[in-house]
């Protein structure tokens, strides 16, 4: 399917939600997976709508090193249990953006390269704003009931590995490409099937899209959702 047609169809989709408050959009996909690139451009489809879009990744809500790699550094369990503050994020983000809160928001609040924590100040929306939000194991349990409208971007394991190989900040963070393909053959890879173990994200995504092919992605599954006022 043309690119520029299904972010459309999207853009549609979620423009039919009806919420008093923010539209919490779920981005998910295993690493290099095409997640950030393709949020932003979904943005920049809605923006041309005279929407408000408030971006996010769950990149800016990393724990500290030391509690990431307490099982090890190549701990499959590790990455998927303890990369990151979902406690903060729920807090911090999806909370205000609820029914229930002052939609005074944080989409940032750690520097992972850097390992340290940052200090943002809140940001104020409106109502009728939408929360993108991209990032790996959006859809675990603790995480789900905040979504109201979920993604899923399905790439094969063996794709992504070519893809992280090219990735700057893949270079920056874990060196040459063998250190990168090791890293995610031990920890990413495994961590990622623990996810789908416990989750199975197609199964539960409003929208599952083939993100093999970059610029010819395909809608691959597509379920109706209630506008029920969740979480």
């Amino acid at each position: 399917m043309e690119r520029t047609r299904l972010l459309e169809d999207l853009a549609d989709l979620i423009l039919d939600i009806e919420r008093s408050h923010p539209v919490r959009v779920g981005i998910n996909g295993i690493d290099a997976s095409g997640k950030t690139f393709f949020t932003k451009e979904l943005k920049s489809v809605l923006e041309k709508r005279n929407k408000k879009v408030i971006l996010a990744s769950i990149d800016r809500f990393h724990n500290p090193r030391h509690i990431r790699y307490q099982r090890g550094r190549n701990s499959p369990e590790g990455y998927y249990l303890d990369s990151f503050n979902h406690d903060a994020l729920i807090r911090t983000l999806l909370d205000p953006l609820g029914p229930k809160g002052d939609l005074e928001y944080q989409n940032i609040i750690f520097d992972y390269l850097n390992n340290k924590e940052i200090k943002s100040e809140k940001k104020l929306t409106t109502e009728n704003s939408i929360l993108l939000m991209e990032g790996i194991f959006l859809f675990r349990p603790e995480l789900i009931s905040y979504w109201d409208f979920k993604i899923f971007l399905d790439v094969d394991f063996e794709v992504t590995q070519r893809r992280v190989t090219e990735r700057t900040k893949d270079k920056i963070y874990l060196g040459d490409s063998q250190n990168i393909l090791e890293k995610y053959r031990q920890r990413y890879i495994p961590g990622q099937k623990l996810y789908f173990a416990e989750v199975d994200p197609c199964s539960i995504a409003d929208v599952v899209i083939d993100n093999n092919d970059f610029n010819s992605p395909e809608l691959a599954i597509f379920r109706k959702f209630k506008d029920e006022v969740g979480l």
